[in-house]
């Protein structure tokens, strides 16, 4: 599969980080466990453009996971949007007033880190808090494999596209995303 040697995913496989095992183990990662697969990387390609040169993952089957940070009324709400790596959430339009949000960004990587017991570039939706939607692009459930982070920067996960939407908190959002660029 393109340049990743992806094998099934494991209880408390160390290639996950440790929430995300957690929630694998819980089967609360949306696919059967037997459906998901993990491919060690070198964490220096986390990044998608750098992943699909090192092993050739194409952009439209990279799905990112962005966190958001919506404001309204002095309270703060954190969610998660996954889009296709080959366009952008639409974080000031859509996203913000999906969430009722006065003002929504990008939320700051020191407290996504903190958050989700997750490392920066390797975010993924499962395992997320359980307060967090999910909030999924409907193009992101056409891709066949999905390429997701794993909670490290040295794995990914391959998760049926479908299955994105059945994550716990998940939202399937049409237009979500936008063309990049």
């Amino acid at each position: 599969m393109w340049g990743l040697d992806p094998r099934p995913v494991t209880s408390g496989d160390p290639l996950l980080a440790t929430p995300v095992a957690a929630a694998v183990d819980a089967g609360a990662a949306g696919a059967p466990e037997a459906k998901l697969r993990v491919a060690e990387i070198d964490p220096a390609y986390a990044d998608t453009a750098d992943l699909r040169d090192a092993y050739g993952v194409p952009m439209d089957a990279s799905v990112n996971c962005v966190v958001v940070a919506a404001k309204r009324a002095g309270q703060t709400r954190m969610a998660a949007c996954l889009v296709r790596a080959s366009t952008r959430a639409d974080v000031n339009g859509v996203v913000r007033r999906h969430l009722g949000a006065r003002k929504a960004s990008f939320a700051p990587q020191d407290e996504v880190v903190a958050a989700t017991g997750m490392e920066y570039g390797g975010i993924t939706p499962i395992g997320l808090p359980d307060d967090w939607p999910i909030l999924v692009d409907s193009a992101a459930l056409d891709c066949t494999d999905a390429v997701v982070g794993s909670g490290l920067r040295g794995s990914k996960l391959i998760v049926p596209g479908p299955a994105l939407a059945d994550l716990p908190g998940a939202e399937v959002v049409e237009g979500l995303a936008v063309p990049a660029g």
